[in-house]
C-alpha cells in the first residue's frame, strides 16, 4: 500500500470516528495538499466547535513536517474559524492530536518533528480531544 493510500484510509477512519459519536460531523477534504490553496485533511464540528485537522499516518516513531505545513493549517484555521490540529496515527498505537504550537523543531531547526514519545506525553487521544474541545467550549 502506498503512503498516499495509507493516508487516505487513515483520514476516512478519522472521519468515521467523529461521525460515529452521534454528536460530531466530519468530512474529508479530497485533494487536500494537492492544490495551491491550503486545506486541512479533515474538518469536524459539533455546532459549538470546529476542528481543522492535518492528518499524518506513519510506520516509524517520528514524522517530520515542513514549516509551510504548520503555517498553512494555522492560517487556514484562523480564517475559517476553526481550531488547528495535527492528527498523527502511529502504527498499532492509535491517534494522537497536537496543536501547532506544541510541535518541536528538529535538531537541524529547519523542520518540525512529532515523535511517538512527544505525542504520547503531550498529545491528546481521540477521546481526550473531544473532552478537551467540549471543556474549552
Amino acid at each position: 500500500m502506498t503512503m498516499k493510500a495509507k493516508g487516505s484510509r487513515s483520514e476516512r477512519e478519522l472521519v468515521h470516528m467523529f461521525n460515529s459519536t452521534g454528536i460530531w460531523s466530519a468530512v474529508r477534504i479530497a485533494g487536500s495538499g494537492l492544490t495551491k490553496d491550503p486545506n486541512p485533511d479533515v474538518l469536524a464540528g459539533n455546532n459549538l466547535r470546529y476542528l481543522a485537522i492535518e492528518c499524518k499516518a506513519v510506520k516509524s516513531t517520528s514524522k517530520y513536517l515542513y514549516p509551510e505545513e504548520v503555517d498553512q493549517i494555522a492560517n487556514f484555521s484562523k480564517r475559517f474559524g476553526a481550531e488547528a490540529w495535527f492528527g498523527i496515527k502511529f502504527n498499532n498505537k492509535g491517534w494522537f492530536f497536537l496543536k501547532p504550537e506544541q510541535l518541536n523543531k528538529s535538531r537541524s531547526n529547519n523542520l518540525f518533528v512529532i515523535t511517538f514519545d512527544i505525542a504520547n506525553k503531550e498529545g491528546l487521544s481521540f477521546d481526550d480531544l473531544l473532552g478537551e474541545v467540549i471543556k474549552d467550549g
